[in-house]
């Protein structure tokens, strides 16, 4: 079966390394004949609140039903984006919590607390870059952060298995090494993983 890939880049600014990664990613997959979809968030126009939470409907934007739209027609998703504050910046939490909805993602079961997982068969990538090195994420935060997107996130939906690479400390690296995570994060394309 043909890889459909969607990847989504969860940086606000288009000229971050997280777009450099992303466009790697994406040329590594497309010259090993998957098909490849970016949904750039920087680039979407909606509201990052679910203003009303789950009480109200919130009426989706263009921009997001077409994510949901690549979402569904996608098998294998990769989310590139910056830890900031131990978890993903708020582009795109907002972005999950519009997008990643009840009879979309989820559905809870009546009368239990149990529920269906509407992603299952998807597969997922998380290649996140940050300033505080990996060893040190892991032994004093337990990977906190990247533990929601994996667990209470995207296995929450059936989606896995769910891979995470860690990039960084990014600020101090040097140029050399910025175009070794670069090739890193194309040869993980060419792989479909």
């Amino acid at each position: 079966m043909k890889s459909k890939i969607v990847i989504i880049n969860g940086h606000p600014d288009q000229q971050s390394f997280c777009s450099a990664l992303s466009k790697s990613y994406m040329k590594g997959a497309s010259e090993n004949s998957a098909e490849v979809r970016m949904i750039d968030l920087c680039h979407l126009d909606f509201e990052l609140n679910l203003k009303h939470g789950y009480r109200q409907r919130t009426e989706l934007e263009p921009d997001l039903l077409e994510a949901q739209k690549l979402i569904v027609w996608a098998n294998h998703l990769v989310f590139v984006y910056p830890t900031w504050w131990g978890a993903m910046p708020a582009i795109l939490k907002g972005f999950i919590d519009r997008v990643f909805l009840p009879g979309f993602a989820f559905k809870y079961r009546e009368n239990s607390s149990l529920w269906d997982k509407l992603l299952k068969g998807k597969s997922a990538h998380l290649i996140v870059t940050s300033d505080t090195p990996s060893w040190y994420n892991r032994l004093v935060y337990r990977r906190a952060g990247l533990n929601v997107m994996k667990k209470n996130i995207l296995q929450f939906c059936g989606i896995s298995p769910v891979r995470v690479t860690e990039i960084g400390p990014v600020k101090p690296a040097t140029a050399e090494m910025r175009t070794k995570w670069l090739r890193k994060v194309e040869h993980l394309g060419s792989k479909h993983n």
